[in-house]
């Protein structure tokens, strides 16, 4: 009883106002305040100024996301609202919407006494015309005052506005409860369905939610819901817009008890980098707040170079071959096209809503190992040496120290492999650390340094000669593209993952423009596809290979102590970078996961080949073009490295140095970057964990002190 006393008290209250408003519009002074508009112009209400929703879409124009704060809004035309919803809407709100001039004074006093016979508020005092202007122009303050203005302002809308135009634009501004503005954001939210497609039942839901989204929020008050809702059906049914049967339909029908989500939120690592890109991006304003507005609030269509497939392939890779750490370790994917630098997939580390921090793109980078051997061997290329020199990969080995101490750089192959004197490619497959120690310091690490930035890795890189092993952190999106530059007869493309942004009118705010360039000649990068495609058919990148024997190249790296790993390898049509690590940092040694040594041509390998093997399926198989004939190219060294041993000339031989004996796998028992063929295959397939005790050196030959 107590609960009725205070509605009716509340509405008593509530009608007073209205009343006054109409005691007010009723006087002979209303016609001045209602001419005041003469001496105070306003602008007409534009929609277009309100908070709309910005879509973001897939290399193939699907939807993937939108992108919004707080207002989560989709304009849709009139002629798209179902009449059911508009007749609902009219009938509940403002049944002689079509009638009235803006303000309907006989209405306001026919609603006060409606709402007080009935005990609830069953009819509104404000025309549509009125809320639109309350909505979109003026405060939420209650006073006579301000209910005069907005009455005053309707009647000028009228004069400027037709009254379909002010009904599109109504029903695209109410507020309908948890972040949707307008109808169509709500039919998604609360029924999973395009406005289109809205049922009676439906609209009548929603035109009972206007009057107090939050008091009858279907989620939080489904009882008060459920009882406005039926409300809503009792006037329809009073008003004959709908039969007494249909009226009994909709009463069974149950309100919505959970939100739908038609598209996921934005929340992973792809997005993350558009929604960065797009904020430091000046095509979409001047101040990171004119972007920070146009993204999330300007109705932005965002077409990407996003390939959900390719996506999904590279999370099931992960998650198929990564073993459990509990959260130890992680992995991160970037795939590269060749030719366009447009990123296909990317998994930025652990789960983003774990670690939104994107190991890809972010930070200062992560040591690569021997995987960074062919920049070392492109920059060697480019001067004139040919693959074919000869090169002594004995280790252990002194060298000197170039801008660091008076002491010899002293390296050792991985595990401590004898190494001996082979050829470019065989050093390349075997990754023999004392080999392209040496080869750095006679190709020069300023040429080093220079073939780093030509193909495109934007971390720094001093010159210092441990680089030539993979001292210097990069970051894997940098690899991926720098791989794919090979693929790419030599034509380095800069990764990118916006192709275009339209702006709500569908004028082009943004439209990628390609950014190459010749990093090295189409020579060097076939030479180069050469040597590193027998990485993987004979070296220590075995566990890559394609089960259809498609070509591909690629190369391992394994850093000190087995801190991180890596595979990152290509065929004409991808390029893809897989790093394995701690997501934290380099403290986390990677000496028994699974039972193994991770090494670059273990897990990282696996998870590369598992990704490349479906996203190649169906695709045309593409050879990588032969280099010409080494027999007139290039100078033919022999080099020894020490400084009492420079590199000296060697007479064009008509074959290659033989290299040492391999296993029946194709590995090197003592090959410098398989430590007795765990890149390769051989721990990891035993199981074995290594000894507690036992001394643990990489590919890379120095602590991560020393580099």
């Amino acid at each position: 009883m107590s609960h009725r006393l205070s509605r009716l008290a509340a509405l008593v209250l509530a009608g007073g106002a209205l009343v006054a408003v109409t005691a007010a519009l009723l006087t002979p002074a209303v016609g001045s305040v209602l001419g005041a508009h003469e001496a105070e112009p306003i602008g007409d209400i534009d929609l277009d100024a309100l908070a709309q929703r910005s879509q973001v879409l897939d290399v193939h124009g699907n939807l993937i996301t939108y992108l919004y704060r707080e207002e989560n809004r989709q304009v849709i035309r009139l002629d798209e609202v179902p009449l059911v919803l508009v007749d609902s809407v009219l009938q509940v709100e403002d049944e002689q919407f079509w009638q009235h001039k803006g303000v309907n004074v006989r209405s306001i006093g026919r609603a006060f006494l409606t709402n007080v016979e009935a005990g609830d508020v069953r009819q509104g005092g404000s025309t549509i015309t009125q809320q639109l202007v309350k909505n979109a122009l003026l405060d939420p303050e209650q006073s006579l005052g301000r209910k005069i203005k907005e009455a005053v302002l309707a009647l000028r809308l009228e004069e400027r506005m037709t009254k379909e135009e002010i009904l599109e634009r109504y029903l695209n501004t109410v507020y309908l409860g948890n972040g949707t503005y307008g109808v169509q954001a709500a039919a998604e939210l609360y029924f999973g369905v395009d406005a289109r497609e809205l049922n009676r039942a439906q609209a009548a839901f929603l035109a009972g939610l206007i009057r107090n989204p939050v008091g009858y929020d279907p989620f939080t008050k489904p009882e008060e819901s459920l009882e406005r809702r039926n409300l809503v059906v009792d006037v329809l049914e009073e008003r004959e817009s709908i039969t007494e049967d249909e009226a009994e339909a909709i009463r069974s029908t149950p309100i919505p008890e959970t939100p739908f989500e038609l598209v996921p939120k934005p929340r992973d690592y792809f997005l993350q980098e558009v929604v960065g890109e797009l904020l430091d991006d000046p095509r979409l304003g001047e101040t990171q707040s004119e972007r920070y507005t146009a993204l999330f609030r300007g109705g932005l269509t965002i077409k990407t170079t996003f390939d959900p497939e390719r996506q999904w392939q590279a999370t099931a890779a992960v998650s198929d071959v990564l073993p459990d750490t509990g959260g130890k370790f992680t992995a991160a994917v970037v795939a590269v096209e060749p030719g366009t630098g447009a990123v296909r997939a990317m998994i930025g580390g652990p789960g983003f809503e774990d670690a939104k921090y994107n190991i890809v793109t972010d930070g200062v980078g992560r040591q690569p190992g021997s995987s960074f051997k062919p920049i070392v061997l492109a920059a060697a290329l480019e001067k004139g040496i040919s693959p074919k020199s000869t090169i002594n990969g004995a280790a252990p080995c002194k060298l000197p120290n170039k801008g660091g101490t008076p002491d010899p750089w002293e390296v050792d192959n991985y595990e401590g492999s004898r190494g001996g004197v082979m050829d470019l490619a065989a050093a390349t497959q075997k990754s023999m650390n004392c080999a392209y120690a040496r080869l750095a310091l006679v190709t020069g690490l300023s040429r080093v340094s220079r073939m780093a930035e030509q193909l495109g890795i934007t971390t720094p890189m001093p010159e210092v000669p441990s680089m030539a092993l993979g001292s210097l952190e990069v970051r894997p999106i940098d690899m991926a593209a720098a791989y794919a530059t090979f693929a790419n007869d030599g034509v380095y493309a800069k990764p990118y993952i916006v192709d275009e942004v339209r702006d709500r009118e569908g004028k082009v705010l943004v439209r990628h423009e390609p950014e190459t360039r010749r990093a090295v000649s189409v020579q060097t990068a076939r030479t180069v596809n050469e040597i590193l495609t027998g990485v993987i058919t004979k070296g220590t990148g075995t566990r890559a290979r394609f089960s259809d024997g498609r070509p591909a190249a690629g190369k391992t790296g394994t850093t000190s102590n087995y801190a991180d790993a890596w595979f990152v390898g290509y065929t004409r049509q991808l390029s893809t970078a897989v790093w394995m690590g701690s997501p934290t940092g380099t403290e986390d040694k990677m000496t028994n996961v699974g039972g193994i040594r991770v090494t670059g041509g273990s897990y990282p390998a696996r998870i590369w080949q598992a990704f490349m093997g479906p996203a190649m399926s169906g695709l045309e198989e593409l050879g990588f073009p032969e280099p010409e004939d080494e027999a007139e190219k290039g100078e033919y060294l022999h080099i020894e490295g020490e400084p009492d041993k420079p590199a000296r000339p060697r007479p064009k031989p008509t074959t290659t140095v033989p290299a040492e004996p391999t296993d029946d796998r194709g590995n090197d028992p003592n090959d410098g970057g398989t430590t007795g063929g765990t890149d390769g295959g051989g721990e990891e397939d035993r199981g074995k964990p290594p000894k507690p005790d036992e001394q643990t050196t990489t590919d890379t030959g120095q602590t991560a002190e020393s580099g």
